[in-house]
C-alpha cells in the first residue's frame, strides 16, 4: 500500500525556533524527536507575499506546486491574489484522485471551494486568517462543501488543541486497508501570543537573550513599518518589551509541540505509524525584534525561511540536508512519493532524490519577493532577494529610492553586515543584481518590464 502522509503545518513558526535546528532557549522536545528520527531540509524558503497576508500565498503555493506570481490570477481591481484557477489541482486533490481518503484540519487561508475539492473528511475547520486562540471560528467538515457564514461556531478550547483532537478523531475512525493523507494546519505561534499559563511561564522574559541582530529601527523604510504586524511593539524597539514578545512566542511554540507530540502518540496506537510520511512545517518565519521589526513582511531569512522536517518510511534517520529549496517543492515530493507523477504546470522540484539520500543535489538559487498586492503603483514597496549559495541579495523600493544589501550567511548567519558599499564586493554584488534579474524573469516578476508574465 501507498505511504501514508500526516502532514503539519505551523503559523509564524521560524527556521530556526527549534531546539535540535539552533536554538536551545526554546523546548521543543517533540520536533527533536522528529529531527532525530527523519531528515530536516535546513534552507527551506518561501517565496514572498503578494499580500500582507504571507500565509494566504504560501499555503497556496505548497498546495499546488505554482510559483508566487502565478499561483493566483489578478482580480480586476488588481488589489488582491484571488481568486485561485479552479483548474489548478491541489495535491491532496491529486492523492484523492489516486484512492487516498483526504482530511483537512485547522486553518485554510483560501477559498473555501478550494478546501472542498481537496478533502473528503475533516472538521474544526477556520478559513480565517487569524483569531483569538480561545475563540476561533470554526466550521464542521461538510460534504457538500458549502461553509456559509451562519454554520460558523466558536470554538470550545484552545486552538492547537482542538485541531490535534479532531486529528486524533479522525486517525481512530479511519478504516484499514486505504492510504491517508491527514493535512492539520495550526494558527500557533502567530499573535496573539497567549500560551496556556504552564508554558508561559517556562519562559521568564527578564532571562530572554536578544538575538544578535536585535535592532531599535531598522536602517531605512521598507514600506511595511508600520502595518499590523509592525504596530504589535513600540517604535522605537523596547528591548524589555521585545524580551516579553519572545517569552510569549516560545511559549507558544512549547506548547505546539506538545500537542503535536499527542497527535504523534495517537498515530502510534492507530497502527498506522510505521506507513506514514510525517512532515512539519510552517508557511512563513517571523522577525520578534530581528533588525527592528517583529513581522514577516520582508525578505530576511527569518521571515522567508521555515523548517521542514520529514520523517518515515525510506526516510533516513538524523539527517541534515543544506541545499536551497521551496516550500512548495513539496507538492511534486509528496506525489512521488505516493508513486504519482506531478501535473503540467508544476514548478516545484522534487526533494526525494535528496530526503532519500541518492542525491543531495537541489537548487542552484531562491528567489523571493514582498509586495502588498499583484500590481503595484510606483509609490509602492517592492523587496527582492536572491540566494545563491552562501550569498544572499536583498533590493527593497520605495517611492523612488532603492536600498541594497549583499550578506554572506556563511560568516554572517544573522545577516548584520551588508556588503554592498564595500569596493572590494563590487564584483559579487553585481554578479547578484543579474542573478536577481534573471529570476524576476524567470518568476514572472509584474513589476519588471519584459517579464513572461
Amino acid at each position: 500500500m501507498p505511504p501514508n502522509f500526516l502532514f503539519l503545518i505551523a503559523d509564524d513558526h521560524r527556521h530556526d525556533a527549534i531546539g535540535s535546528l539552533g536554538n536551545p532557549a526554546v523546548h521543543t522536545p517533540t520536533l527533536d524527536a522528529l529531527t532525530a528520527a527523519g531528515t530536516a531540509l535546513t534552507s527551506t524558503y518561501i517565496m514572498g507575499s503578494t499580500s500582507n497576508a504571507v500565509c494566504m500565498p504560501s499555503r497556496a503555493m505548497l498546495m499546488t506546486g505554482r510559483s508566487l506570481f502565478r499561483v493566483f490570477a489578478p482580480n480586476p481591481a488588481g488589489v488582491s491574489p484571488y481568486p485561485m484557477d479552479p483548474e489548478i489541482p491541489t495535491f491532496p486533490q491529486l492523492l484523492r484522485g489516486a484512492g487516498y481518503r483526504t482530511y483537512g484540519v485547522g486553518k485554510w487561508h483560501n477559498e473555501p471551494d478550494l478546501f472542498a475539492r481537496s478533502f473528503d473528511g475533516g472538521g474544526s475547520i477556520f478559513f480565517g486568517g487569524m483569531s483569538d486562540h480561545d475563540a476561533v471560528p470554526l466550521h464542521d467538515f461538510d460534504r457538500d462543501g458549502v461553509y456559509p457564514p451562519e454554520s460558523m461556531t466558536l470554538g470550545d478550547g484552545f486552538s492547537t488543541e482542538m485541531f490535534v483532537d479532531r486529528a486524533i478523531h479522525l486517525l481512530r475512525e479511519h478504516p484499514a486497508g486505504q492510504p491517508f493523507c491527514l493535512y492539520t494546519a495550526f494558527t500557533a505561534p502567530h499573535d496573539p501570543r497567549t500560551p496556556p499559563a504552564e508554558f508561559a511561564e517556562m519562559y521568564p522574559p527578564e532571562d530572554i537573550d536578544l538575538p544578535p541582530n536585535f535592532a531599535r529601527m531598522h536602517p531605512f523604510d521598507n514600506g511595511h513599518l508600520h502595518g499590523r504586524d509592525e504596530s504589535l511593539a513600540t517604535h522605537p524597539r523596547d528591548p524589555d518589551e521585545v524580551r516579553q514578545h519572545i517569552a510569549d512566542y516560545y511559549g507558544m511554540i512549547s506548547h505546539l509541540d506538545s500537542q503535536i507530540g499527542r497527535l504523534l502518540d495517537a498515530l502510534a496506537a492507530s497502527g498506522h505509524a510505521e506507513n506514514t510520511i510525517v512532515v512539519y512545517t510552517a508557511d512563513h518565519g517571523l522577525a520578534v525584534g530581528q533588525h527592528g521589526l517583529l513581522g514577516k513582511q520582508n525578505v530576511y531569512d527569518h521571515s522567508l525561511r521555515v523548517p521542514l522536517i520529514v520523517r518515515g518510511p525510506g526516510i533516513p534517520a538524523g539527517q541534515r540536508r543544506e541545499g536551497l529549496c521551496y516550500l512548495h517543492d513539496m507538492f511534486p515530493t509528496i506525489l512521488e512519493l505516493a508513486g504519482l507523477q506531478a501535473p503540467s504546470g508544476s514548478e516545484g522540484v522534487s526533494l526525494v532524490p535528496a530526503l532519500t539520500g541518492r542525491d543531495a543535489e537541489m537548487r542552484d538559487c531562491v528567489f523571493a519577493a514582498i509586495q502588498r498586492s499583484q500590481s503595484l503603483g510606483a509609490d509602492d514597496s517592492t523587496q527582492r532577494m536572491v540566494r545563491r549559495g552562501s550569498l544572499k541579495l536583498l533590493e527593497t523600493r520605495l517611492a523612488g529610492q532603492t536600498h541594497v544589501q549583499i550578506f554572506d550567511l556563511s560568516d554572517d548567519p544573522w545577516e548584520t553586515r551588508n556588503l554592498a558599499g564595500d569596493p572590494a564586493c563590487a564584483e559579487r554584488v553585481a554578479t547578484m543584481r543579474r542573478l536577481l534579474d534573471r529570476e524576476r524573469r524567470r518568476a514572472g516578476d509584474p513589476n519588471m518590464p519584459g517579464t513572461d508574465a
